[in-house]
């Protein structure tokens, strides 16, 4: 990819090319430093945004802001399209992740035109279409805008605010080799609670977020990385290499190095 192209306002994956190299890679908790517009055509599944856990199905869209915690299932029927924002850049997009079944076929069609056209820019490169995208990330931004301004704002019960706080905070610190009694010490709840509000939220326990995004990051270092095992373990916040060894191998039924030769 040329440097104009790395840095071009918008660009697409087809959302079955996010799992080509490992359904962990969308599956396990991460986040990303661009924002991301997923627009689901076919196939369903679940998704899990800020500590959320909802169902997806056909004409879905689904906006993840820079930097929140998420993961989702990506089926062998599952196909769409992923639109990655570079950050920064001057359009306006949702502070807030946006859950938006989209019922209106109009709305599905001029969504459907603006990711066809998006693709003809990036595909031909004609005369200015650094700046033709850019003028077409802004109305992207217009939809999303549109399509949250008609929808309405969703009600967020005090289990889902509690748990969004503890995904944005264990984003921050995951790395620190921190327990979840920390995490609930911080926000000021038992571990207890916030394990009971994970659970209502998503489905698993707040320790059970925390693994998966620290195993995540330790999947994509030994597989994008040539840093030593014990490196990584100590870059993770984990005791020894020998505790991260165990524990990779305990999540994943693989050593870090059998991984990484896989991978």
């Amino acid at each position: 990819m040329s440097d104009s192209a790395s840095l071009a306002a918008v660009r697409l994956v087809a959302i079955p090319r996010l799992a080509a190299a490992g359904r962990w890679r969308v599956e396990a908790m991460r986040s990303l430093c661009e924002p991301m517009l997923l627009w689901f055509t076919a196939g369903q599944g679940r998704i899990t945004v800020a500590g959320a856990t909802r169902g997806y199905s056909a004409r879905t869209a689904i906006f993840i802001p820079a930097g929140t915690m998420h993961g989702f299932e990506v089926g062998p029927q599952s196909r769409g399209t992923a639109v990655f924002f570079t950050r920064g850049g001057p359009f306006l997009l949702p502070l807030q992740p946006q859950h938006l079944p989209v019922r209106d076929p109009a709305a599905q069609q001029e969504l459907s035109r603006m990711l066809g056209t998006i693709a003809r820019e990036i595909e031909t490169r004609p005369l200015a279409w650094e700046r033709a995208l850019m003028h077409q990330a802004g109305l992207l931004g217009i939809w999303l805008e549109r399509q949250v301004a008609q929808r309405g704002a969703e009600p967020q019960d005090a289990s889902r605010r509690l748990v969004a706080r503890y995904t944005m905070l264990l984003e921050r610190e995951f790395r620190r080799g921190l327990g979840v009694g920390h995490f609930a010490g911080e926000l000021g709840v038992t571990p207890t609670h916030l394990s009971r509000c994970c659970r209502q939220t998503c489905g698993r326990p707040a320790s059970a977020l925390l693994h998966d995004r620290v195993l995540f990051e330790a999947r994509r270092m030994l597989a994008e990385t040539d840093l030593p095992v014990h490196r990584i373990a100590e870059s993770l916040g984990f005791t020894s290499p020998a505790y991260f060894t165990r524990a990779f191998g305990h999540l994943t039924g693989q050593s870090p190095s059998a991984f990484r030769r896989a991978s």
